[in-house]
């Protein structure tokens, strides 16, 4: 799975070089990276939920996924945005709950603002919908995500989807990335049912469409859409969280 791991973003941005990269550790010892955008000032953070166990990814990958050339390009871009972006290493998915206690805590010494935004894709959806309930978060983005009533898919390819309901869900800015061409089993079909309830329930939330996108296509489809999409989530991202 090395070459996996190591495909990087299919779209990049003016500054993404420069960014600083700083490790730090919480909880128990874990680590967490953090990159920091040019320019003095606190800022607003950026991190990127884990709906999976980093030892499982480490069986079978080869990396956490911090690590992930994928997951390392998103993060530079964030920061490039001017947002501070959050990777981390996780034991378990619930881990991420004393992250996030540990960048309120420490806010003033990371030079963060308070205001945190979550980020995930595909399998780590269902997680990041449960944080997003149960965690003061200012906004979230979502890309082609698994999202409600995915217990069997969660169980048959080991990512965490604890029940969480629509109107559990706090009403801040929802991006979500849908990728036309998805044949991940079932999520496209969980995923419109999830929009059009949020949307009645009054959930915020922006649709996305690569119509012609296939699962991951920010990592695998190297086209002008991927590329535009991959911009309005920055967008979004600055938008609902401004500096």
């Amino acid at each position: 799975m090395t070459d996996f791991i190591r495909k990087g973003l299919v779209h990049s941005i003016a500054g993404v070089a420069d960014i600083a990269v700083e490790t730090h550790h919480y909880g128990s010892g874990l680590p967490f990276d953090l990159y920091r955008p040019a320019g003095s000032g606190r800022r607003p953070a950026v991190v990127f939920v884990l709906g999976m166990r980093d030892p499982g990814a480490i069986a079978f990958f080869g990396a956490p996924f911090k690590d992930f050339q994928s997951y390392i390009d998103w993060a530079r871009l964030v920061a490039a945005s001017g947002l501070v972006a959050i990777t981390y290493r996780n034991e378990d998915v619930g881990d991420v709950t004393a992250l996030l206690a540990h960048l309120r805590h420490h806010a003033d010494a990371l030079g963060l603002d308070g205001r945190i935004a979550i980020w995930a894709a595909s399998g780590h959806g269902p997680f990041a919908l449960w944080l997003l309930a149960h965690e003061p978060i200012a906004c979230a983005a979502l890309l082609y995500p698994y999202t409600l009533d995915v217990a069997a898919q969660a169980a048959a390819m080991h990512f965490a989807a604890p029940t969480v309901t629509i109107g559990e869900l706090p009403r801040v800015p929802l991006l979500v990335v849908r990728a036309g061409r998805d044949t991940t089993p079932v999520l496209n079909e969980r995923l419109d049912r999830f929009v059009i309830d949020a949307r009645v329930a009054g959930v915020p939330i922006d649709l996305v469409e690569h119509a012609d996108g296939p699962h991951a296509f920010d990592i695998v489809d190297a086209s002008p859409k991927s590329r535009e999409v991959i911009d309005q989530v920055l967008e979004f991202l600055r938008r609902a969280l401004p500096i």
